[in-house]
């Protein structure tokens, strides 16, 4: 003979699967915890690393990079970063890394430590001597080329478009410059 089967009412079965579900369990030290960037300045910047452009998203506290990450915004990334660009965090706050100019004077056997201030002077002094040394006018046909040979430049990946127009003013208007060349080639 089979026996019938008897069911819970349903408003008691929904009450015994709302258990636990309406109090969290969290304890003292959950409740207070929060973010690290939280209460950050966020400041948006490009990966130093390649030509691609990734931006960054550079969190910052009381004067001190606290995180860096990729740019969730950003249509180059979408947040996403290499492995270079996601150690840059780690580049940033090394405590190897340097924080001052190393300058080793010719013949010398060590570095040492020098403003920035100075170092700034010593390549506008070394710029200027060079093209004051190099600086062609005119050709020996007459045609007038005002230009330097003895002058080269580089610029990186990670300069942007007004970046590259402001150094082809000044190194090609400004002081006759014609080796000008960019790393970007996309």
């Amino acid at each position: 003979m089979q026996k019938e089967r008897t069911f819970l009412p349903q408003t008691i079965v929904s009450q015994m699967m709302q258990i636990g579900s309406t109090r969290q369990p969290f304890s003292k030290e959950s409740c207070e915890k929060s973010s690290r960037i939280r209460n950050a300045k966020v400041v948006q910047s490009v990966c130093p690393y390649c030509a691609v452009g990734c931006s960054l998203d550079v969190y910052a506290k009381d004067g001190k990079v606290i995180d860096i990450e990729g740019n969730a915004d950003s249509p180059i990334n979408r947040g996403t970063l290499c492995p270079k660009g996601s150690a840059t965090f780690q580049y940033t706050v090394n405590p190897s890394r340097l924080t001052q100019v190393l300058y080793r004077a010719p013949y010398s056997d060590h570095w040492e430590g020098k403003s920035l201030d100075w170092t700034v002077e010593q390549i506008a002094q070394r710029v200027k001597k060079a093209r004051d040394e190099t600086f062609v006018q005119s050709l020996p046909d007459g045609r007038e080329v005002n230009h330097t040979l003895g002058i080269a430049t580089l610029g990186g990946a990670t300069l942007d478009i007004e970046e590259n127009y402001v150094i082809k003013k000044l190194f090609g208007g400004g002081l006759g410059v014609v080796s000008i060349e960019n790393q970007a080639r996309i």
